[in-house]
């Protein structure tokens, strides 16, 4: 059939004046005949909708799945794989909730706590069980040569010869640079130099064990502890110039709390070291992990990297954002968002 498009069309039982509004004015305007069209365009509305879905009764909820008894909801039958069963409200898997009887291993008789079952938004983290343990015992993640610089300590010969070493580095740099090492503006710079990058990473002499101290308590506390902006300085170790900025860590006790300044040695420990902000974030967060068996740990740094400033793409008060979340911060949305809007930046 032709339709010209200049003519709108209209549903079926809708009445002519109501084509573009209804009006009095239209000259097939009465009322018996509007009162009637509105009734006509009323039940055409309503039968396109289809029967009216009732809520189901409890008792309607077969226990049995094996049962092939065919019930009509309105009219309709329903196959048995459609048959609604109480069943399927109980089972879950085993992805979606933590195990009810899940509990922290402890190193206290007080510290067997059950968790409280969390509603997980986030998968775990499959790099978390890639990072080495925390070795009380010797240093927290050492690299190869951390090892020997440690036991420098009791002999002062094999530590003046390392200074020694470093500081004919740094004249070997001044002088690729172009600088003459021996001019008075530069006479010691070697030296001073070398003494002071022994102390930007002094946390490769520190161990955790060391730096917590035993300042562990138990308390009957289980709601956020959080240490806001504490200030972490560290060097990039992809150009060895500096990143500065704030730490903001915070922690869900489970019986078990640490000393509100341990939070800041911990996180100074690793940044007096060659790091990336990634890793650093993290570390602290495992390494709080690992100390305290909480329920949850959050750590989120906030930082700018002089290598993005003086160098490269230049970009001054470009600021990088990392976070680590593990435990119930990272699987309850509640808990991790309370967390962020406590330290103002949700």
């Amino acid at each position: 059939m032709d339709t010209n498009p200049a003519i709108p069309t209209r549903a079926k039982g809708t009445g002519a004046h109501f084509v573009n509004g209804h009006s009095p004015l239209h000259s097939s305007y009465s009322a018996d005949t509007d009162r009637s069209d509105r009734e006509s365009t009323f039940n055409a509305i309503k039968s396109s909708m289809g029967p009216r879905n009732e809520p189901l009764d409890v008792e309607e909820l077969q226990l049995d799945d094996t049962t092939n008894g065919q019930r009509s909801f309105h009219g309709s039958t329903a196959s048995p794989k459609q048959n609604p069963s109480a069943r399927q409200y109980e089972e879950v898997a085993d992805g979606d909730i933590e195990d009810l009887d899940q509990k922290i291993s402890a190193r206290d008789l007080r510290d067997q706590v059950p968790l409280t079952p969390p509603a997980t938004t986030r998968s775990a983290s499959p790099f978390v069980s890639q990072n080495p343990t925390i070795d009380f015992d010797g240093l927290s993640w050492p690299s190869a040569g951390t090892l020997s610089r440690l036991r420098e300590r009791e002999h002062p010969t094999d530590a003046e010869a390392r200074l020694e070493k470093l500081s004919g580095a740094v004249r070997t740099i001044l002088e690729c640079i172009g600088e003459d090492p021996d001019r008075e503006g530069l006479h010691g710079t070697p030296e001073r130099y070398a003494k002071a990058m022994m102390w930007f990473t002094k946390g490769y002499e520190e161990n955790l064990r060391d730096i917590v101290n035993g300042a562990v308590f138990h308390e009957d506390h289980d709601e956020l502890v959080i240490v806001k902006d504490i200030e972490v300085y560290s060097l990039c170790e992809h150009h060895l110039v500096p990143f500065t900025g704030r730490m903001h860590i915070g922690y869900i006790p489970s019986r078990r709390v640490i000393g509100l300044s341990k939070l800041a040695r911990i996180a100074e420990m690793f940044s007096r070291r060659l790091q990336v902000q990634e890793r650093l974030t993290k570390q602290v967060a495992l390494a709080l992990s690992e100390v305290l068996k909480p329920q949850g740990v959050a750590v989120v740094m906030e930082s700018s990297h002089l290598c993005m400033v003086m160098r490269g793409v230049q970009k001054p008060g470009a600021m990088t954002t990392t976070s680590c979340m593990l435990g119930a911060m990272r699987k309850r949305a509640k808990t991790r968002e309370e967390f962020l809007s406590l330290l103002g930046r949700r």
